[in-house]
């Protein structure tokens, strides 16, 4: 096979993109559709009814476009579509004409809707013979924008629904257990768990699939200071890898590919079709919510600063989690989850910090307690706002260790006072998310989750609420803004790190941030089963080992490869 094509970049091999003259014809689409059983997919920007002749951006279908864009469902019911209007470049806009039109942009020219094994296969296949980019996508609920990538065939997993309770049975574990298919998500999973009266570990947001980048990157949720982090729980996954085999990865099993998805990244090293997690007995969960004003900055600052040390006081209690966040108007404790307690306890468990908030002089807006018969019913009721989970927002974060709050609690309420009292940015919000992963050991080693995991206390994120119709210029001011933010926690969370999944995708420290002392072990593990890193990312293992996206969008291998050209070296060449 002759050398690629560079397509203006010199000397370098580069994926094709839309109207290269290598583009797949009409015809090899065709062929891929009816291999895979009519299950490919055009892409079509979400917007478009906004720009079609006619009434265009009067239309009742852009108005219903418009209506739902900061929805979630919006997006994860769509084959290509992706929640962070940061990614999707304002390319066809609901809000805004566009010098580009409507187009695709960092979207992905076509999705396979993934139904098993053999279409993955295939999906797999076409995109390496062809030269073009692959992307993985079950709801593109990634705020660094992984899930999607210009010119790409997407996988979409999120149709693979299924959900079986079974016993697990293996050298490592007998018992509970239940298998997600890999568009599975937190709302299914957790309520087909209850109805066998049994409880696995996901996160707070509903709609978040289990088996992807959640558990694949880590996962917390209200769960994890019982049971530990979703990778903890991993038993196996159910995998096609690129060069098309189709495999088991268990501790027992391609051990090596379980230990990388068990918390290394995700979407890296093979396409997972469904994953088996552990499962526990469920049963009755005190929970609480609680929340104060800022009538009195000295005071407030006080009582923010009392909440951080009193994390310390319930971190001592097996099971004790909570969701919390803060702003420059008010605090609040959205949910603490505390299975087995009473509604005594978990009073009790919060009445110390109740106490000196009201002795600084601030009232409590609200303090509930509440003790329901199952985890589910318990998560159900305390359910989030609808902005918590709108698509428009734009995240940073750092994990927060213990000697943190010990030895720099002073330095860390100042940092969150910088924030909330930032003037340009009056939309922001400071969240964290509470575990014990200490009482809930793993052997050091069993899986890729970074070690700055087991040194924290809890998981902190900035947040920056924007307008829907929010112009590129903007987004770029936020994304400056976050990586300031994250970075200003890391001076104080020195040998410290961050979760993948609600942080930023350009942190220039990114390898030691987000993976840590396994990063070496993970690109070992890529190289074996993607040598060619037909599955690619920014801010992923190996992200600047192979390619890199050139000015026009498209992946072209780093200077340096020159003319190496991995489609001859593919297994399907």
């Amino acid at each position: 096979m002759p050398a690629l094509p560079s397509h203006g970049h010199a000397n370098r091999t580069c994926r094709y993109l839309p109207g290269d003259a290598e583009w797949p014809s009409s015809d090899q689409w065709d062929r891929l559709n009816l291999t895979t059983g009519g299950r490919l997919i055009r892409g079509v920007p979400l917007a478009q009814p906004c720009h079609s002749p006619g009434l265009g951006f009067m239309s009742d279908a852009c108005s219903a476009v418009r209506g739902s864009w900061t929805l979630p469902e919006t997006h994860y019911n769509d084959s290509i579509s992706v929640m962070s209007p940061y990614w999707l470049n304002d390319s066809c806009s609901p809000f805004r004409t566009s010098s580009f039109g409507c187009g695709l942009g960092n979207l992905a020219a076509y999705a396979l809707e993934i139904d098993s094994a053999a279409t993955a296969m295939a999906g797999l296949k076409f995109a390496q013979k062809s030269n073009i980019r692959l992307s993985i996508k079950n709801t593109g609920h990634d705020y660094i924008g992984r899930s999607a990538g210009r010119g790409s065939l997407s996988l979409w997993t999120h149709n693979l629904k299924n959900v079986t309770v079974l016993t697990y049975r293996s050298s490592h574990y007998t018992g509970p257990a239940v298998k997600v298919g890999a568009g599975v998500q937190f709302s299914e999973a957790y309520a087909a768990a209850a109805s066998h009266n049994l409880r696995v570990v996901g996160g707070y947001c509903p709609s978040v699939g289990i088996a992807g980048g959640y558990t694949q990157s880590g996962g917390h949720g209200p769960l994890t200071a019982s049971y530990g982090l979703g990778a903890d729980n991993t038993l196996e996954f159910e995998v096609v890898t690129v060069d098309g085999r189709h495999l088991i990865a268990s501790p027992d099993n391609h051990s090596d590919l379980y230990w990388a998805l068990s918390g290394g990244g995700a979407g890296m090293y093979a396409v997972v079709l469904s994953l088996t997690v552990k499962a526990y007995p469920d049963g009755p969960t005190a929970g609480a919510s609680l929340a104060f004003m800022n009538t009195d900055p000295i005071a407030y600052w006080a009582a923010v600063s009392a909440f951080q040390s009193h994390i310390l006081a319930v971190d001592k209690i097996p099971g004790f989690a909570m969701s919390w966040g803060l702003d420059n108007q008010s605090f609040s404790l959205d949910v603490a989850t505390w299975p087995g307690g009473s509604q005594r306890d978990i009073e009790r468990a919060l009445s110390p910090f109740t106490e000196k908030v009201t002795r600084l002089g601030l009232s409590l807006t609200k303090f509930n307690t509440t003790l329901f018969p199952s985890f589910h019913s318990h998560l159900e009721h305390y359910t989030f706002p609808p902005e918590v989970f709108s698509t428009n927002n734009s995240l940073g974060g750092r994990l927060i260790a213990r000697s943190t709050i010990y030895n720099r609690l002073p330095q860390l309420v100042a940092a969150f006072q910088t924030i909330a009292e930032n003037p340009n940015f009056r939309t922001v919000r400071i969240s964290g998310n509470t575990f014990n992963l200490a009482r809930k050991p793993v052997p050091k080693g069993w899986n890729s989750v970074l070690p700055a995991w087991r040194d924290a206390v809890y998981t902190l994120n900035v947040g920056i609420l924007y307008s829907a119709d929010a112009t590129p210029g903007s987004l770029k001011a936020i994304q400056r803004q976050i990586n300031e933010w994250q970075q200003l926690f890391r001076a104080i969370t020195p040998g410290g790190g961050a979760y993948v999944n609600e942080a930023t995708y350009d942190d220039p420290d990114w390898k030691a941030d987000y993976f840590g002392e396994n990063y070496n072990k993970l690109l070992k593990i890529k190289k074996k089963y993607d040598p060619n890193f037909a599955l690619w990312q920014h801010t992923s293992v190996g992200a600047d080992t192979y390619w890199e996206v050139a000015q026009d969008g498209r992946l072209c291998h780093l200077q340096g490869w020159g003319a190496v050209d991995d489609v001859e070296s593919s297994p399907y060449n």
